[in-house]
């Protein structure tokens, strides 16, 4: 199972909508086949490890990353492939959220006279697919939020001044979560100030991830970069403005303008999430300014924080990296729980999930 995992992680980058999946087939002590979904739309693992396996599959034990569908959607049912090949035992990782499966899969290959058991590696299973779970489960995507700070917690001086306080090491390694992203979402403001392209490059990726920026009153500029050579439906702009004029301008230029509805003094931001769940978003890598990160932390909309911290100090005088407001009482503090703490370059990289408990 763990080479499953490993072979999943093969399609960081390229199975969304789709969760990404491994598949191990052995027969004794020996690895028959094995495979990984590669891209949305193509065969799924067990196609690629059955197809490798040949005969040898029959009789054989399949390790899978997440349970086998049951249903057609682009592709045949992963359920029957198993069962035509004659695979004598299947052991799942864990049980597919996605409604149109949810135990289907497992109970077709039971019916079928298949071995089946599930659990094994499952909370190693449910973190490389955090994505795909939540937007099954709760209909949002999985919200991680990048944040490069100073060793004091600041994230730019006063003057607004941030480029650079992380290294080149650490700008790279971002560039890595953009790619296995669905989505990269930032505020008017941060276009504003920085006109990022907020895109990947040096990286042979299939798909560039969507390009949200949050713009309560279009004031998007029609030569930012963020709008220049995107594909059309690439660059998604949430507003609650109704500008025809500009609407229509920014539309021209491949961008998407939702307006949405207006919640507390901005656009509403769990309808900018659902409404990105719905297209298929599963994870959301959030990179904005301290006021964009505060909101949707004290709205409990961040799942994870992906902290670059730099050996140096910036001041009280600097910004910080969320703006919470005045807290009078321990108990209305966030809390976080580990998951990892590496260094990047000469930089740290700590990530931590947030317990909103």
């Amino acid at each position: 199972m763990a080479q499953a995992l490993r072979l999943a992680e093969l399609g960081l980058y390229g199975t969304s909508p789709n969760p990404r999946v491994g598949c191990v087939l052995v027969y004794g002590e020996n690895i028959v086949g094995s495979g990984w979904h590669q891209h949305a739309g193509e065969p799924h693992a067990e196609v690629y490890a059955l197809s490798e396996a040949g005969r040898a599959a029959r009789g054989s034990t399949a390790y899978v990353t997440l349970e086998p569908c049951s249903h057609h959607g682009r592709t045949p049912p992963c359920a029957e492939a198993l069962i035509e090949a004659g695979v004598a035992r299947v052991v799942v990782a864990v049980q597919d959220p996605n409604p149109q499966v949810a135990g289907e899969g497992i109970e077709k290959l039971r019916a079928a006279g298949i071995v089946v058991e599930c659990g094994l590696m499952e909370a190693e299973a449910r973190e490389l697919n955090a994505g795909f779970f939540a937007r099954m489960t709760r209909g949002t995507p999985w919200v991680r939020s990048k944040i490069a700070m100073s060793l004091d917690g600041r994230t730019a001086l006063a003057n607004g001044v941030s480029q650079w306080i992380t290294g080149e090491a650490a700008r790279r390694d971002v560039r890595r979560w953009r790619a296995r992203s669905c989505a990269v979402l930032t505020g008017i403001n941060t276009v504003l100030a920085d006109d990022a392209q907020l895109n990947v490059r040096d990286m042979e990726i299939s798909r560039q991830p969507w390009r949200v920026v949050l713009d309560s009153r279009l004031r998007m500029p029609l030569n930012a970069r963020i709008l220049q050579n995107c594909e059309r439906g690439n660059v998604l702009i949430y507003t609650v403005s109704h500008d025809a004029g500009k609407i229509a301008a920014l539309e021209k230029s491949g961008a998407t303008v939702c307006v949405m509805p207006f919640g507390k003094g901005h656009v509403d931001l769990p309808a900018v999430l659902n409404d990105l769940a719905k297209r298929g978003c599963n994870e959301v890598l959030v990179e904005a300014g301290s006021t964009l990160n505060g909101v949707l932390l004290r709205a409990g909309l961040v799942d994870e924080l992906l902290l670059y911290v730099a050996p140096q100090l910036l001041g009280d005088a600097a910004r910080g990296m969320a703006q919470l407001g005045e807290l009078t009482r321990l108990d209305q503090r966030i809390n976080l729980k580990w998951q990892d703490v590496r260094q990047v370059g000469n930089d740290l990289r700590i990530t931590v999930k947030v317990d909103y408990v």
